[in-house]
């Protein structure tokens, strides 16, 4: 494979700005990035291999900060080499995956394990959150700052021993990190009160379409709320991951300037997407947690979104096989398949007038590599790893079981007609995917951060 390219006739879309450009790379790394509004036109060099954009969006590789790639304990339903290639594949170039796999993450020597699978397997770069439980504060406090992308906390339910809901151990990860505590926020309680009340109207036949009101707005606003008290009270970096409701949106600031924020937000795809009048027609399939809500919280959302008051944009990537998720409602899971096609959705939103393509390269690209302090990631900038994505606007897909690359082998997207394609994405400098075809003989690499 090609080493130096030089990417010419296409729109770069680059922090906040899109300009008729060429880019070019070299082992692994940007060397140049050309606006040819105000610069002049380079010559290939002899070795550069040409890559033709005409028509094409070049932006940096997305950043996705929240996936579940199943490996280890549960790979029947995904693992970090089928996923990675859904993701390359929709122009996802660096991961970061969630502790709550078999066993689940709660020891540096678990943690250290998963990286080397990574490292055999993924074809995206990636990192790992460190989980917490109520017991395991002095593994959490040992992780390193520099190659370990955060905290996973759980402030609601999970799988395995993972969910933190001791107010001491709370306040001890929240005093005592410097690391970036991401959470997971739903009451506990509450949600146990509500589908308590569920059962004794149905039994074990409730109904899907409860879904919102069991992991109502008042079991995520308690949660969250409670997180945002005790990151204000100790400073702490807070990062809350997959906001479903327009309540919670008063708990987040869009004053300050993303670098100086320590508490930042998150909103998933499926949540900018779908909206509870959706569960009549497509069922436990986007059967999430949070779960999905009610249209006028989507919009609270997308205006949250627009205004800054919400930070990045990630997927939840979390894949269950069709059967799991067709089950009874009290022994189904919740979570699905988004990692190939959160770039086309988001594309999709801007076609039809809600975003900004340089808003959307925001929130998916340059904003999860600020917040995290990725290092040398995340824009189109000389000296950075040229992790970048050649886009088509007019190249419309139609989603359908003959190109999934999921390994449960569904997808809530099923039968959509995107207006847009990826036609090429690059990790490392190297071309892992185009047009449909993959280049595996290079692996990603995983990510350091500047902290």
């Amino acid at each position: 494979m090609a080493n130096k390219y030089f990417i010419h006739n296409v729109t770069v879309v680059n922090e906040g700005n899109s300009f008729p450009g060429i880019v070019r790379t070299d082992h692994g790394k940007i060397t140049q990035v050309v606006d040819l509004q105000v610069d002049e036109k380079p010559v290939p060099d002899e070795g550069e291999t040409l890559i033709d954009g005409k028509g094409k969006l070049l932006i940096p590789g997305v950043i996705d900060d929240q996936v579940h790639m199943r490996e280890p304990g549960l790979t029947y339903k995904a693992d970090i080499y089928t996923e990675s290639r859904a993701a390359v594949a929709g122009g996802v170039t660096s991961w970061m995956e969630m502790p709550n796999t078999k066993p689940p993450v709660l020891t540096q020597e678990l943690l250290e394990d998963k990286y080397k699978l990574a490292a055999e397997k993924s074809l995206a770069n990636y990192s790992f959150y460190m989980g917490a439980s109520n017991d395991n504060i002095e593994q959490v406090l040992k992780t390193d700052p520099t190659n370990v992308c955060g905290i996973k906390v759980f402030m609601g339910a999970s799988t395995g021993n993972m969910l933190v809901d001791n107010r001491k151990t709370l306040e001890g990860i929240f005093s005592s990190t410097s690391i970036p505590v991401a959470v997971h926020c739903e009451d506990e309680a509450t949600i146990r009160k509500n589908k308590a009340e569920y059962q004794e109207s149905f039994g074990n036949r409730i109904p899907v379409g409860a879904h919102p009101s069991i992991r109502s707005t008042e079991a995520c606003y308690r949660s969250s709320s409670l997180a945002v008290e005790l990151a204000t009270k100790y400073n702490t970096r807070l990062h809350v991951l997959h906001l479903s409701t327009g309540k919670e949106m008063e708990l987040f600031d869009n004053k300050v300037p993303l670098k100086k924020k320590r508490i930042t937000a998150e909103v998933c795809i499926h949540h900018l997407w779908f909206t509870d009048q959706d569960y009549s027609r497509l069922g436990p399939r986007i059967r999430w947690n949070p779960a999905i809500k009610a249209p006028e919280d989507r919009e609270e959302l997308w205006r949250a979104l627009l205004n800054d008051k919400i930070d990045v944009i990630a997927t939840d990537h979390a894949p269950h096989t069709l059967e799991e998720k067709m089950k009874l409602y009290a022994g189904a899971p919740s979570g699905g398949p988004l990692l190939q096609h959160s770039l086309q959705a988001m594309l999709e939103f801007y076609h039809q007038g809600k975003i900004d393509i340089e808003k959307l390269v925001e929130k998916m690209c340059h904003a999860p590599a600020i917040l995290f302090n990725v290092k040398n990631r995340g824009f189109l900038r000389k000296g950075y790893y040229a992790d970048m994505v050649l886009v088509d606007l007019m190249q419309s897909q139609r989603v359908d079981q003959g190109n999934l690359l999921y390994k449960c082998g569904w997808s809530p997207f099923e039968n959509v007609v995107f207006s847009s394609s990826i036609t090429h994405t690059f990790v490392n400098g190297k071309l892992v995917y185009e047009n449909g075809e993959f280049y595996e003989h290079q692996k990603g690499m995983r990510l350091q951060f500047d902290r």
